[in-house]
C-alpha cells in the first residue's frame, strides 16, 4: 500500500511538474505574442532590407503617401526605412503624448546625412542631437535672438523692408492704374530674404538683385535636399555609393551657402561699426536663422495669397475687416494685428491645410517608452504627419474646404503648440523656435497687401495648388497675381 500510494505520489506529481511546465510555456508565449501586440502595426509594401523606402522616394509626396498608409493602419502605425524603425503618428491626442508625457524621451535629432552636410555637423541647432550643446543654443537663442523683446526690437526691419518692397510694387504700375501681373512667389522670396539679411549683417537686395535671388534659389535646394530620404542613412553600407546622388548634392549646397556667408563676414568687417556683427557671427548661427523664418515665412505667404485668390469671398471678407479697423488713410500697422481677427483666422486656416513642414522635421527615441497603448523602443525615429493630422475629418469639419470662419466659433484654438489639432510648428522642446518672428511677418505683409491693392487671378482658371518637394512646401507653380492699386500711392 504505501508502495502504492508512493508511486501514486510520484505519477501525480510528474504529471502536476508536466502541466505546469506546459502552462508556463503557453503563458511565456502569450506574453511574447502580446509584446508584439503592442507594438504598432507595420505598414504593408515592405520590401527585403529596404523597407518602405522605395514608397518614399516615388513620385508621390512623403506626407501624402504616409497619410495613405494611416487610412489603412489607423493614427499610428510603424514603418521599415531600411535598417531603421520608424513610427507615424497623425493623430492630435497621440502627438499630444510625444509631446508632453514622452517629450523628453523624444528629445533627440537622428544624425543624417543631410544635417551633417547642410547643418555644420549637427552645429544649427534645430537639427541637433539632444545634450549640453543643444541646450546651450536653445538658451541663447530663446533670450537673444528670437525673444519678445527681440522681434519687437525688429520690428522695424519688418516694417521698412515691406515699405520698400511694396515701393517696387507701385513703380511696376502705370499711370493709369491698369493691373499689372507680378510673380508673387518671386516677391514674397525677395521681402523675407532682405528682411532677414537686414537682421543679420544690415544689408538689403535690390529688387532682382543676382545674389538675391542666387541666395533663394541655393535656400530652396537646402529645404528639398534636408527633406530627402537618402538611402545610406538607412542602409550605411550603402553609403560609399551615393544612392540618388544625393550627398554630391548636399556638398555643393553647403559650399554655396558658405560662400554666401563668406560674403557677409567680410562686408562685417568692413563695417566693424554694425551692432548685429557681434550677435551674429556665425555661419551656423545665420543658418539657424535662415532655417527658422526664410522659407517657412515665404512659402506661408504664397498658399495664404493663392488660398485667397482662389475664394474671392473670403478675400472679400478680409478687406472689409481692415476698412473697418483701419480706413483707407493710413497704412496697417503691426499694431493693428490684434483687432484683425479675420486675417488671423486666414492664417492659421492656411496653416492648417498648407503647414511649413508637413512631415515634422524627425525626432528619435533616446529610451523605451509607451504612446498609444504601444510600445517604442529606444532608437525608434518619430514622423508626426501634421498633413493627415490637420486634415483628420473627426476635428474638422469640411477638412479639405478653405473656410477661416472655423477660427472664429466654438473654442479658441492658436497655434503656439498647445492645441495639438493644430501644430504647424510642432510643440514641446523642440518646437520651432521661428514662430515669433515669422507670424508678425506674415501677418503685417498679408493685411497690407490686402489693405492696399485690388488682388485677381491672372486667368479664369483656379490657381495649381500642387506641392514641391523638400522640408517645407511650396507651390510648384509661380503665383502670377494682376494688382492694381487700392490706395493712394502718396502715402509712400
Amino acid at each position: 500500500m504505501k508502495f502504492h500510494l508512493s508511486f501514486a505520489t510520484i505519477v501525480a506529481t510528474t504529471f502536476s511538474i508536466i502541466l505546469l511546465s506546459f502552462l508556463l510555456r503557453i503563458l511565456k508565449r502569450k506574453r511574447s505574442t502580446r509584446g508584439k501586440i503592442q507594438r504598432p502595426p507595420q505598414a504593408k509594401g515592405a520590401l527585403p532590407i529596404i523597407g518602405h523606402l522605395h514608397l518614399l522616394s516615388g513620385p508621390q509626396l512623403p506626407h501624402h503617401v504616409l497619410g495613405n498608409m494611416a487610412e489603412k493602419h489607423g493614427p499610428i502605425f510603424s514603418i521599415k526605412l531600411g535598417l531603421q524603425d520608424a513610427v507615424v503618428v497623425s493623430n492630435g491626442t497621440i502627438a499630444k503624448s510625444c509631446f508632453t508625457t514622452n517629450d523628453k524621451a523624444f528629445a533627440t535629432r537622428p544624425k543624417l546625412e543631410a544635417t551633417k552636410l547642410l547643418a555644420y555637423n549637427y552645429a544649427v541647432f534645430g537639427f541637433s542631437p539632444h545634450g549640453e550643446y543643444w541646450r546651450q543654443m536653445r538658451k541663447m537663442f530663446k533670450s537673444e535672438v528670437l525673444s519678445q523683446k527681440r522681434v519687437e526690437m525688429f520690428g522695424h526691419v519688418r516694417g521698412s523692408e515691406l515699405k520698400e518692397s511694396i515701393k517696387d510694387l507701385y513703380n511696376e504700375m502705370s499711370p493709369n492704374s491698369e493691373m499689372v501681373k507680378v510673380e508673387m512667389d518671386q516677391w514674397f522670396g525677395n521681402l523675407v530674404v532682405n528682411i532677414m539679411v537686414r537682421v543679420i549683417i544690415g544689408k538689403r537686395y535690390s529688387q532682382n538683385d543676382e545674389e538675391g535671388v542666387r541666395f533663394q534659389t541655393i535656400v530652396k535646394k537646402f529645404f528639398e535636399l534636408m527633406g530627402a530620404f537618402v538611402v545610406s542613412d538607412f542602409i550605411p553600407h550603402l553609403k560609399c555609393l551615393d544612392v540618388g546622388g544625393y550627398v554630391k548634392a548636399m556638398k555643393k549646397t553647403a559650399l554655396d551657402l558658405d560662400n554666401i556667408f563668406e560674403g557677409w563676414l567680410k562686408e562685417q568687417k568692413k563695417k566693424k561699426s554694425n551692432s548685429n556683427s557681434k550677435a551674429f557671427g556665425a555661419n551656423s548661427v545665420w543658418q539657424q536663422l535662415l532655417v527658422a523664418g526664410l522659407n517657412t515665412t515665404s512659402g506661408t505667404l504664397t498658399w495664404a495669397l493663392a488660398l485667397l485668390l482662389n475664394n474671392p469671398n473670403a478675400l472679400k471678407k478680409a478687406q472689409d475687416e481692415i476698412d473697418e479697423h483701419v480706413g483707407r488713410v493710413r497704412l496697417v500697422e503691426e499694431s493693428d494685428l490684434k483687432n484683425l481677427v479675420y486675417l488671423d483666422a486666414i492664417i492659421k486656416e492656411t496653416l492648417r491645410l498648407y503647414p511649413a513642414t508637413p512631415l515634422l522635421v524627425p525626432r528619435e527615441s533616446m529610451e523605451d517608452c509607451i504612446v498609444g497603448d504601444y510600445n517604442i523602443p529606444k532608437g525608434t525615429r518619430l514622423l508626426v504627419n501634421l498633413y493627415k493630422m490637420h486634415r483628420d475629418p473627426n476635428i474638422w469639419e469640411d477638412p479639405l474646404e478653405f473656410s477661416p470662419e472655423r477660427f472664429l466659433i466654438g473654442k479658441h484654438i492658436d497655434f503656439k503648440g498647445k492645441h495639438y489639432e493644430l501644430l504647424p510648428f510642432g510643440s514641446g522642446r523642440r518646437m520651432c523656435p521661428g514662430i515669433q518672428f515669422s507670424i508678425p511677418a506674415v501677418s503685417l505683409t498679408l493685411a497690407s497687401l490686402i489693405q492696399q491693392f485690388v488682388l485677381k487671378k491672372s486667368s479664369d482658371e483656379p490657381i495649381d495648388m500642387s506641392e514641391s518637394y523638400g522640408l517645407t512646401i511650396c507651390k510648384t507653380t509661380p503665383l502670377e497675381v494682376l494688382l492694381a492699386p487700392r490706395l493712394s500711392s502718396n502715402m509712400y
